[in-house]
């Protein structure tokens, strides 16, 4: 057997290495592209920022289901794993299927389209130029990422440090500058159908902390440090996300918020001109790279688990030891991922009709991990030493209420694209009928 089918992932992420993952992650795109559609359903400043503040509760609340599970089982299959151990092959190779052709390329070409499109401002490329952008992000990351992890990682961390330290900037700039005028027309009190569409959007926004799963099988000593590393990560989100929300409120106020396209340019269009809103582009563009690395790196995990575990895909399931990279599954998930940045450019519509692609379907499992917890809690013996969540069984119960609440908006606001994910998800069940490679690892 080639060496490259004998070797395993390796324990050589720290906990700094997982953190910057989940903020680059979380932070490259969704909070400079939803707020506008968060204020079009709120009708009042303090609404909107408890909305955010709600939505940032939700998603620490996730982040100690997920170090539980992490911390307990760790696995580069990340929610894979847990499904399977939780509800059998069937039900994980279901999901497996999904993240590989719906969650994860959905998710890479939606990014990469934010990209292509703040790109086309600095340096415009013609009609199809954001879509160019897109192609060649996606390449670059994918190739680079083969080369191995730690050169992955070194991109990374470096990236999302410099893109911190420019939102920084941002934010402080939003703060101290002249207030926007009062509004003219009173407040009003949204309805629960608005409410629930906003959160919608805040949730997506926030989205993205669960790919810390697919590193807890490379964290050194995850039984103790994945809770940390995680929660930390999440933490610096929210905060984040309430400081930028604030900073844009102070400056167009909630009307101006609404009628903008582009919040961060048109607050920083309002504070230094153009300018300033040529800044914000560089820095989206810097926020969206690292969260289009850090998906293609957790991505290619669960592509690598799958192929692991069935013995018809085997071929995706060979960690390359130069590097430490699942170097077969990175190569189909850029090609998948590929497929959907030219079709989304051939809509025009590509961010969002990625957005409508992958919601359903990440939301019914997400609803399936969370329940997880449960059965794992029954199995245990109670001499175990890993992380626990607070406040059991609550959390885990919140966390799938909540999910149930976002597939169902997912599923009645979105159009054509939520059908086609489910269409694709329907086309793996042949799987179910798969020989498994080998004994599963976890």
């Amino acid at each position: 057997m080639p060496e490259a089918d004998r070797s395993a992932p390796r324990t050589g992420l720290t906990p700094t290495d997982v953190t910057l993952m989940v903020v680059g992650i979380v932070l490259g795109i969704g909070v400079f592209k939803t707020p506008s559609l968060v204020a079009s359903h709120t009708g009042d400043t303090t609404v909107y920022l408890v909305l955010w503040l709600l939505g940032g509760l939700f998603t620490l609340i996730g982040s100690v289901c997920y170090a539980e599970l992490g911390s307990a089982r760790p696995d580069v299959g990340g929610e894979y794993a847990f499904l399977r151990a939780a509800y059998g092959p069937k039900v994980a190779l279901l999901f497996a299927w999904a993240r590989c052709s719906v969650i994860q390329p959905g998710a890479i070409a939606a990014a990469a389209f934010v990209l292509g499109d703040y790109m086309s401002v600095l340096r415009p490329l013609g009609t199809y130029g954001p879509g160019l952008y897109a192609l060649v992000a996606v390449g670059v990351f994918t190739w680079v990422n083969c080369l191995g992890t730690p050169l992955g990682k070194r991109v990374q961390n470096v990236v999302e440090i410099l893109a911190l330290l420019c939102m920084a900037g941002i934010i402080v700039c939003g703060i101290v500058a002249d207030p926007a005028p009062a509004p003219a027309a009173a407040a009003h009190t949204p309805s629960l159908s608005q409410v629930g569409v906003a959160m919608m959007f805040i949730l997506l926004t926030y989205g993205g902390w669960n790919e810390a799963a697919y590193l807890s099988g490379e964290l050194h000593d995850a039984g103790h440090h994945m809770a940390r590393a995680l929660m930390v990560g999440v933490l610096i989100v929210i905060a984040a996300c309430l400081a930028i929300n604030a900073a844009y409120l102070h400056v167009l106020g909630l009307d101006g918020i609404r009628s903008s396209d582009a919040v961060g340019a048109s607050m920083m269009r309002a504070v230094a001109g153009d300018t300033g809103a040529t800044i914000v582009s560089v820095v989206v563009v810097l926020a969206t790279l690292t969260t289009l690395n850090g998906l293609i790196i957790t991505g290619s995990r669960s592509s690598y688990a799958l192929g692991r575990d069935v013995a018809v895909l085997r071929a995706i399931g060979t960690w390359k030891e130069q590097g430490s990279t699942p170097a077969r599954a990175l190569v189909l998930q850029g090609a998948a991922s590929a497929v959907l940045v030219v079709l989304g450019a051939a809509t025009r519509e590509g961010f969002q009709a990625m957005v409508d692609y992958t919601a359903p379907v990440f939301w019914s499992f997400m609803l399936l991990v969370a329940l997880s917890l449960y059965i794992f809690r029954r199995r245990e013996s109670g001499g175990e030493s890993h992380y626990r969540v607070p406040l059991y069984p609550l959390t885990p119960a919140l966390l799938a209420l909540g999910s149930c609440w976002v597939l169902w908006s997912s599923l009645f606001h979105a159009g054509w694209g939520s059908i086609t994910g489910v269409v694709v998800l329907v086309l793996g069940t042949p799987l179910l009928l798969a020989k498994e490679a080998r004994s599963p690892a976890s």
